[in-house]
């Protein structure tokens, strides 16, 4: 049975897209997303004492507190089982030429942000955030149980964690507000695929590998970081 003109004409216009995460990236991201936003809910139940009052149940909060925090590295430890993921962690640990400039473009707020799979900035977040909730996790610990060290360094530990957290949901806070206002992006972690053009516009570098193969394009890519570094 022939497709009506309306569907033809839909299918025809359809705009290509890219692939950007796998299934198991995408379960790593939502696990760790609900974990840290329990972590920072109970954390104000804990802190503010409006929402202390509201809540009530302390004992609970605290409970669901330290082992949402304790819990918090897991679901990446447990991706680490996939090669994509692996792969993402390496290429967000690679700096080069194109890091530098983007972010002296985005610090002048102009155009012209060259990028891989991920630019600058998130690179940046993403080592900010896991070398913080290592530090939370350990001060964490320390204020959990009370018998691992003396009071001093409990004491220091409950500084470090507080302040810490206050920095974290600032953070998270700046992270979430820009997923909110790239809805491609947040597209492309909810179904694991990103518009052509998109990426093309936020992530040349990557796209342009794409569209050449993947691997050997990206020895093509890393071959052109080395020369930049020796000019």
């Amino acid at each position: 049975m022939p497709r009506p003109p309306e569907s033809r004409s839909a299918t025809a216009t359809a705009r290509p897209r890219v692939p950007r995460f796998t299934p198991a990236e995408r379960r790593v991201h939502r696990a760790t997303a609900t974990l840290m936003a329990v972590c920072v809910l109970t954390a104000g139940c804990l802190y503010l004492p409006f929402l202390a009052e509201l809540v009530g149940r302390r004992h609970l909060m605290v409970t669901v507190h330290e082992w949402s925090g304790v819990l918090l590295p897991v679901p990446l430890l447990l991706g680490l089982g996939s090669r994509a993921l692996r792969a993402d962690l390496t290429r967000l640990n690679r700096y080069g030429p194109h890091d530098r400039q983007w972010l002296r473009a985005a610090l002048r707020r102009r155009g012209g942000r060259p990028a891989g799979k991920f630019n600058a900035g998130q690179k940046l977040y993403a080592a900010w955030i896991a070398g913080a909730v290592l530090v939370m996790l350990g001060t964490g610990l320390l204020m959990w149980f009370t018998g691992l060290a003396p009071l001093v360094w409990r004491t220091g530990a409950t500084f470090v964690h507080d302040w810490l957290a206050l920095a974290v949901i600032i953070v998270i806070t700046g992270h979430v507000g820009k997923a909110y206002g790239d809805p491609e992006s947040r597209r492309g972690l909810r179904t694991g695929s990103v518009d052509a053009q998109w990426a093309r516009r936020e992530h040349p570098l990557w796209e342009q590998r794409e569209e050449d193969g993947g691997d050997g394009a990206e020895a093509g890519e890393s071959a052109n970081r080395d020369s930049e570094d020796r000019s």
